[in-house]
């Protein structure tokens, strides 16, 4: 075995030898086409016990961890607002409870079947309701679907899994205690004085949003260093307090979010904070990796695959019955379903708490680390292709579908368009699908506008702009779109770098126009030169090139266009 105990010398060492093997590990994992996630699991795997043995300054590594979690967390919170708990929070409510009873009364039974006593079998059917909410929002944040339906519906019921998260705790914390006379606190008043301090917590963050919020924020933005490090400070401080208080510094993070979210500088916290969330996820993913013990994984192998199948099959199937019943599309509710096909680093320190009260052997906890590692590597994948998971089993999952889905489907709607007709359909709410809607206005054009930021559909409808939810991966979309009337589809999608695992949602576009046989013609944005002669071959009828053509029209006024450009420079 190879002698490393060097890197202990120092944790300036030890922490270059870790960044080091998650390059390396990330490298060897982008040649090979995995998920980054999956390859920082394996680089804490490799930096743990039974590999390398690297990590000596646990505490160093898991205070890095958590300020990570509190800044991932304070980023998905600036992206909620009250409108979001109003309009979901049944909906969410509803799915996550409805999961954690369904998963745990079938875990309990499945787990007597294989042989587990009672108590253990309780505890492993309950550590299987946990997911991961910090992997999720990671992979949710890398697709860009933090702010579609599926993605915000999930990170709603996270949040309820996160509040039964804290109950299972402080319940297993009273057993520790043993209900102590000593101090005369019982269970059930130790959880109500964390609920109490729940809504404390609530009242004044909510009085900070009406009164302080952006008065204070605006003075402090002023200087772009000191709005980063007020930002940071905020996130430490109220996870500080939720920590302090009982209920978690997952949930005291999301809360310091939502209280700057009415500001209008959340979008420039989340551009300069981006980077420093990722690289402290690093040590996140490195503790949850140093924390699966491999010794303990052999005789459990039979049973932590049935766990495992039960978890990612089971659980998904579970959020999409509830879902579909609920009234929402097949297509929303797999989607959300697939991000509960994994278990949590919380169900590891819940099958520990129970070690440690006596309650368990260690067999539980090397059976419910091996469903761990299982299931996280697998739901990575297939979360990462969902869309493709989608296309292929979509003809078995109309039984989860009402045949009219009342909170998704809108029958009437769609016929008053089919009776309107339209001349374009845009896909892209962003700035440049903004402005070209806006032109095609001006000139006359009747459009149908689609995005899949459901806020950002409201405030167009509002404006009485008709408008619909949705994104260019729904095929059925597509199918009930007014398509024959159309004389133009457009994508002003926005770009991002797509990886080696996404599918570019403009080439899928195109291919869902074929098959629906369009007549008319398909314009396609990019930003990229390079890529235009691959989108005409791919079958678009016009590439539009927003910076390319600008300077172009720049150009054109520069070099000809004198008296226009001096009306411009006189016009109000």
């Amino acid at each position: 075995m190879l002698d490393l105990s060097f890197l202990h010398a120092t944790p300036f060492y030890e922490l270059t030898a870790l960044l080091l093997l998650v390059a390396l590990v990330g490298s060897l994992g982008i040649m090979l086409k995995q998920p980054m996630i999956v390859s920082l699991i394996a680089a804490g795997i490799l930096a743990g016990p039974s590999a390398f043995d690297i990590v000596a300054s646990h505490e160093n590594i898991e205070l890095l961890a958590e300020l990570g979690i509190a800044i991932l967390l304070f980023l998905v919170g600036l992206k909620l607002d009250l409108k979001l708990i109003r309009t979901l929070g049944s909906v969410s409510l509803a799915t996550g409870l409805g999961q954690v009873l369904f998963t745990s009364a079938i875990g309990f039974l499945l787990g007597l079947s294989l042989g587990l006593d009672k108590v253990a079998a309780l505890y492993v059917a309950v550590a299987l309701t946990f997911s991961s909410t910090i992997i999720i929002v990671k992979l949710l944040s890398d697709k860009r679907e933090v702010d579609s339906l599926h993605g915000r519906i999930a990170i709603g019921f996270l949040i309820v899994q996160d509040l039964f998260v804290v109950l299972a705790m402080m319940i297993l914390s009273a057993f520790g205690v043993g209900a102590q006379a000593s101090t005369g606190e019982s269970a059930l008043f130790h959880i109500l004085k964390v609920i109490a301090y729940g809504v404390l917590m609530l009242v004044i963050v909510g009085l900070f949003i009406r009164y302080v919020a952006t008065p204070l924020v605006s003075r402090i933005a002023r200087s772009t260093e000191l709005l980063i490090v007020f930002s940071i400070a905020w996130a430490s401080l109220l996870a500080s307090l939720g920590d302090y208080l009982g209920f978690g510094k997952e949930l005291g993070g999301l809360l310091a979010g939502v209280s700057l979210a009415s500001t209008p500088f959340r979008e420039a916290i989340v551009a300069r904070l981006s980077s420093l969330r990722d690289f402290l996820l690093l040590f996140f993913f490195i503790a949850l990796g140093t924390q699966l013990d491999l010794s303990l994984l052999g005789a459990q192998v039979v049973p932590s695959l049935v766990f495992s199948l039960f978890v990612l099959v089971g659980n998904p199937l579970i959020v999409l019955a509830i879902m579909g019943y609920m009234g929402f599309r097949k297509r929303t509710g797999f989607l959300a379903g697939l991000t509960v096909a994994q278990i949590s680093e919380f169900s590891l320190i819940f099958i520990a708490m129970g070690i440690s009260l006596g309650h368990l052997t260690p067999d539980s906890l090397g059976l419910v680390t091996l469903v761990g590692l299982i299931t996280i590597a697998l739901s990575v994948y297939m979360i990462t292709y969902s869309h493709f998971l989608y296309d292929r089993l979509e003809p078995v999952l109309s039984i989860f579908e009402r045949k009219h889905p009342l909170r998704e489907a809108a029958s009437e709607e769609q016929r008053r368009m089919e009776r309107m007709g339209y001349d374009a359909i845009l896909f892209g709410l962003g700035r440049y699908g903004k402005a070209i809607a806006r032109h095609l206005q001006e000139a006359g054009f009747r459009i149908l506008a689609i995005d899949f930021n459901p806020d950002e559909v409201r405030r167009w409808r509002q404006g009485g702009i008709d408008t619909m939810y949705g994104d260019a991966f729904d095929q059925e979309l597509l199918g009930d779109l007014p398509l024959k009337s159309a004389r133009w589809v457009i994508s002003a999608m926005p770009q991002h770098d797509l990886g080696v695992t996404h599918e570019d949602p403009r080439l899928v576009l195109i291919h869902g126009l074929k098959l629906q046989d369009f007549t008319g013609k398909i314009a396609v944005a990019t930003h990229r030169l390079h890529e235009r002669d691959m989108l005409y071959e791919k079958g678009a009828d016009l590439v539009l090139l927003p910076f390319q053509d600008a300077a172009e029209r720049a150009v054109e006024r520069i070099m000809g266009l004198g008296d226009e450009a001096k009306d411009d420079r006189l016009a109000p």
